[in-house]
Order: C-alpha cells, then structure tokens, then sequence
C-alpha cells in the first residue's frame, strides 16, 4: 500500500494534494449546482448542453495557448492567479443567487468564464506536478493520486450538493465552491519547488504553439493516444449534461438522485485509480486504454437502458472505472513521453482533444435528446465510445513498438541491449 502513495513522501505534493481536494469537491458542487439551476429555471436539455458546452469551449482555443504561457512562466504564480479569478466567479454566482437575481444568461456566461479560467489552470496544474515531485519514475503514481483525488471529489462533491441542494439551495453551493479556491490559494502560497532549468531561446508564440502540435502529433505513440482522447472526450461529455433528466425523468427523483447518479461515476472512477496507483510501472498501459475504453462505452449503453435507479447506479460506476482507467493511463503515457521543455505544451493538447472537443458533444447531444430523448442519445455515445477502444485495440501492437524504444531510453523498461 505504501508503493500506492508513495509520490505524497515529496512535501510539495503532499501540500498540493490536500489543497486540490478540497477545490475538486467544491467544483462538483458548482457543476451540480449550475445544472440542477438551469434545468429547474428553463426545464430544457438543449440549455443544459449549451451550459455544459460554454464551460468546455474554451479548453479547445485556450488551452494550447495556456501550454505555450506555462513552458515559459512560473508555474505556481500562474497558479495562483488563476485560482484567485476562479474564487472570484464563484463568490458572484453566490451573491447573484443570494439576492434571486440569478438567470439563465448569468449561469451560462459566468460557466464561460470558468471554462476560460479551467483551461489555462488545468495544463498549467498537470504541467507542475513533476516539479512538485522531481522524480520521473514517481510521475505516473503522482498522475493517479492527482486522478484519485479528483474522483474521490466527483464522488463527495456532488453526493454534498444534493442534500444542500435540497436543504438551503444552489447558492451555498456556490459559495462553498468559492472557498474551497481560497484554500487552494494558500497551499500553492506554501509550495516551494526547485527552480526550473532555463527552457532555452523563446520563440515567438505562434512558432511555439506550431512546434507543441508538431512534437505532440509527429510521434505515432502520442498521437493514436490524442485522437483516442478526442473520441473519448466527445462521446462521454453528453453523461453528465443529460444527467438531470435521468434523474428527475427517467428515475423521477430530485437533486439527492442527481448527486448519487454523479456520484456513482466519482466512485467507479476511485476505484480505478487506486488500481492505477498501486501499478510499479508503465509497461502494459496501452492495453488497459485499449480494455477500459471498451468497458466503458458499454457500461455506459446498458445505463441508458436502465430504468430502476438501483440498477442504473452500478453501472455507471463501472462507466466511471473504465473512463477514469482510460483517461488516467493515457495522461501518463503523454507526460512520461513528453521532453520537460514541451510538457505543458502537450498536457494542452491532451486537455484540448479530451475536454475541448467535449462541447460539441454535449451540445449535439443536448439538441438530439429534444427530439429522441436522453436514454437513446446515451445509447448512441456508449456504443461509438467502445467501438473507439475497438479501433485503437487493432492497432495496439504497432503503438507498444513506437513507444518502447522511449520508455528504454528513460530507464522506465528493460533495455534487452543492457
């Protein structure tokens, strides 16, 4: 068990790491928060996947730029900053729905907003976990810790919002959320890191942003992992924006069903990154992308035939576990392949395809659930995201050869020359 945790000895991250948590569960609690408002305010799926897909949007233009700022910047000030912005949006949803001023327009352009904000922070916070940990070979354990987490929050954050949902309403969720930034700021203030070796003559931006697409594309074994991601991202998105209509349609409960039904997702997901974390290496990562992208397309179908919330819940967490299997593993296939000088560069690429993308999913989701309903426009996304694992099975063997020669070269596998 202590190999499993075994990046949380380096301080930085233990800091980093109780911090972060706290910030994931109140951003569930948004989210939760954000979705039940518009769908009880407007009672439409399409708003619901226009709320979803303005908070998504910007990962597709920001986020690349956002890799380029933090291969230049300090990391943590960046950090910082854009947490600081972040506790701002949630304390103005707070008031606005305090006061009973809160309306669609408000919801959707501050999810904007958030979105912008999420799309710098998250290439920028994936980018600095090697600084916090300054060991490659703790890399991947500190990649499914920082993955855990973020479950274990998806699982409490909304299973807390439900029942404050239901006992004081959306405004002190918001308000929580607005907090719990305020806690994040202070751990990134009590982080000390070594300072990073000088990245070389900068080029222009648009030089820089050429070369990240270049490096993260050019290679046959991040490559396939990024197109994979792009389908992920875009045939699992419409899960969780749809996810109020199951709850008050299909299962005819409230907001407490809202949360266990999102719930289930954080705990499946949990489950797999404790897996993930007890791993001692790399080597047979690309077969668990391969397995749990499947698992999950199809757990994902037989959800949206359910129609008995007991039987719904297991199978989103199994939904949950294969997602979160997949995702975690392909974040440390790309950061452990990556150079340092372009690491932010393609965890930008990877948050582009995974959750840029994710808009037009859920938009285009939103739209077809108005005329066929949600359970069938579920079906649709679980059975295209499993024949995606398919896909990137049949070409597993030519992916591994791509990639071995560089797991050798950084030590990570046997070289059978040694």
């Amino acid at each position: 068990m202590a190999t499993a945790f075994r990046a949380l000895r380096h301080r930085a991250f233990r800091t980093f790491f109780v911090g972060q948590f706290l910030s994931i569960v109140g951003s569930w609690m948004q989210t939760v928060a954000t979705s039940w408002l518009i769908y009880r305010l407007t009672g439409s799926a399409l708003l619901l996947g226009v709320a979803a897909s303005v908070q998504q949007l910007p990962m597709l233009f920001v986020s690349p730029l956002a890799g380029v700022l933090a291969d230049r910047i300090d990391r943590r000030r960046l950090l910082i900053g854009i947490q600081s912005l972040a506790a701002l949006q949630a304390f103005a949803l707070a008031l606005l729905t305090f006061r009973g001023e809160i309306t669609p327009f408000h919801l959707i352009a501050i999810s904007c907003l958030l979105g912008a904000i999420n799309a710098v922070e998250t290439p920028t916070r994936q980018a600095f976990l090697i600084e916090m940990i300054q060991s490659r070979q703790d890399l991947p354990n500190a990649i499914a810790l920082n993955s855990m987490q973020f479950h274990a929050a998806r699982f409490i954050g909304p299973s807390i919002a439900g029942i404050v949902l239901a006992e004081a309403g959306e405004a002190w969720c918001f308000l929580a959320n607005g907090l719990s930034y305020v806690v994040v700021v202070a751990a990134y203030a009590l982080i000390r890191v070594a300072a990073r070796p000088p990245a070389g003559e900068k080029g222009a931006l648009i030089h820089e942003l050429k070369s990240g697409f270049a490096y993260s594309f050019g290679f046959l074994g991040t490559r396939r992992i990024l197109l994979l991601l792009g389908a992920v991202g875009l045939f699992t998105s419409p899960w969780s924006t749809l996810m109020p209509i199951f709850a008050k349609e299909v299962f005819s409960g409230d907001s407490r069903t809202l949360g266990f039904l999102i719930g289930s997702v954080g705990l499946g997901a949990v489950t797999a990154t404790v897996l993930l974390a007890t791993r001692g290496s790399v080597r047979g990562l690309g077969r668990v992308v391969a397995a749990s992208t499947i698992v999950a397309g199809t757990a994902l179908s037989a959800f949206s035939l359910s129609r008995t919330l007991w039987v719904g819940l297991p199978l989103l967490a199994v939904f949950g576990f294969g997602l979160i299997a997949t995702i975690a593993s392909c974040n440390t296939i790309l950061q452990t392949v990556a150079d340092e000088d372009k690491r932010a560069r393609v965890i930008s690429i990877y948050v582009m395809v995974l959750l840029g993308i994710g808009p037009l999913g859920s938009f285009v989701a939103g739209a077809i659930a108005e005329f066929i309903g949600a359970p069938l426009t579920i079906t649709a996304c679980g059975i295209l995201e499993a024949a995606a694992g398919v896909a990137f099975a049949a070409g597993l063997k030519r992916w591994a050869q791509a990639v071995r020669p560089v797991y050798q070269r950084q030590g990570l596998i046997p070289d059978p020359q040694d």
